[in-house]
Formats: C-alpha cells, structure tokens, sequence
C-alpha cells in the first residue's frame, strides 16, 4: 500500500447487503469515520474495485446473482463442479485478477453453516473473515469492526473529508462587525472545513470564531471554529476552520449523516458509468 493509501483509508463496500445491514450497520460505521457504501451490482463492483484495488467487500452469499456474468466467470461456470456457487465463481474471479487480488473479501450470511463457512476461510482463503448475519445489530457491528481494524481500514486519518461538487448549495456565513459574510464550503469532516468567502474577512490565524451558521444543502448547523489557517488558490483565499467543543452537539452526526448520502450518491453514478 503507498503512503497515500495508508492515510486515507480503505474503502469499504457491502455487496447485496441484508436489510440489517444497510439500514443500521453500513451507517453506524460510517459515524465511527469508516468510508462505507452500499453496492447492488456486483458486475459494476469489479469495475470499481480495479480502480480501489485495497478495498475490503462484505459479501452477502444469500443473495442469488443476476444471469449478467463477465467472460470469465461463464467460463469457470462451464467447467465448475455442481457443488461450487455463483458467489465462489465472482470471489475467485476478484481474488485472481491481479488487477483486483489485493481487495479483502469478507462473507456475511445468515446461514450458521460450518462447511460453508471452512470452505470460504480454508479453501477459498477470503481474508475478511466470515460472519454470521443475526438479529443482533450490536454484535455484528462489533465483528466488522474487528475485521476492519485487521485490516487498517481507517489509514492514518481521524475523519472522512468530503470535497463538495455544488458549493452554492453548502454554504457558510460569520459573523463581522455587526453583520455576516457569507462563503461557500469547499470540503468538510466532523473536525473542520476549509470555505471562500464573497468578501475577505481579513481573520488571523488562531482566531475564535462564534456564531458560524453553515447550510449543508438542506440542513442547518451553528458552530464555534478557530482559523486554523490559510491558503491561497490562484487570486483565490481560502480558509480553513476547526470546530470547537462548543460547536452544536449535533453538529458531527449530521456532519456525517451529509458526507455519507452525498459520497454514496457519487459512488451510485461511478457505478453506472
């Protein structure tokens, strides 16, 4: 892995996710600062993971794949014995590509079968462990996150900084004498963001900033910041805040809440492409 990789972190894909999983696991992560994504093509999937060849991929096995098979995988069908699935086809296919080998698969499933499963871990040789599916949300969390942290999926970084593509909808106004700046956003973490302004404020580093109202496409937050600095882009200012202990304790949650719909939403267009 290169030093850019180790900082940023592993991007995480559930492939066919179970209802529990998309809807409480995949987002409790994702508030822990795991970059998670729900995927439901796992053809599109392959084409991803080429271009994120460290990734790690939670497998869903009790899904049944669609007829769409690569070249590859209709070959390796047409000579595979009766007992070997679709699953083991698409897993072998990631792991034997070189272009792909480095990804870490793991199996999520329902089924608490021990064949399948010493399959999977002893002949197969997934690196991302095999978990049983239950009804028990906190345990299952707990069980990824263990893998996750084999597998330093979170890098050297703390938290996942969005980069925005419609600054006019995620904006930031401070206070200024007795009215307000407004700015745009140009990416943002639970810990901080970087914005222009219309009109330089002129601050100074280590200034406390009160007051901060910042608009995150629908959503409104108030925060406290100190002017960690600045740079210049081009004519262009920018200035870089972090929040305060002061800050909405709110803020984080729907911080995250805002990066996790938006990179989701990206990753959805990449894979359609």
């Amino acid at each position: 892995m290169d030093s850019k990789q180790n900082f940023l972190g592993k991007k995480i894909f559930f492939l066919y996710p179970q209802i529990i999983v998309y809807n409480e696991v995949i987002t409790d992560l994702f508030m822990q600062e795991y970059e998670t994504y729900a995927a439901n093509d796992h053809l599109a999937l392959r084409r991803i993971l080429r271009r994120f060849p460290d990734s790690i991929v939670f497998v869903n096995i009790d899904e049944k794949l669609s007829e769409a098979k690569t070249a590859w995988e209709t070959w390796v069908e047409s000579v595979m014995d009766d007992e070997t699935t679709a699953w083991e086809v698409w897993i072998r296919g990631v792991m034997n590509d070189p272009a792909t080998a480095q990804v870490s698969i793991g199996i999520l499933s329902t089924a608490n079968n021990d064949d399948i499963k010493r399959k999977y871990l002893t002949e197969i040789k997934i690196t991302g462990g095999f978990i049983h599916v239950s009804t028990d949300v906190k345990k299952l969390i707990s069980q990824i996150t263990e893998v996750l942290k084999i597998n330093n999926a979170q890098g050297r970084r703390k938290f996942i900084r969005f980069k925005v593509d419609d600054e006019k909808t995620t904006t930031v106004n401070i206070p200024v004498n007795e009215g307000f700046i407004n700015g745009y956003i140009k990416d943002i973490s639970a810990a901080g963001f970087s914005c222009t302004f219309q009109e330089d404020p002129l601050l100074e580093k280590n200034s406390l900033i009160h007051n901060i109202q910042i608009k995150l496409q629908s959503v409104l937050l108030r925060a406290e910041a100190i002017v960690f600095g600045s740079r210049m882009e081009g004519l262009v200012k920018i200035y870089l805040f972090m929040f305060t202990p002061q800050t909405d304790s709110n803020a984080p949650s729907k911080i995250r809440s805002y990066i996790r719909e938006n990179i989701q939403a990206r990753m959805d267009l990449e894979m359609k492409k």
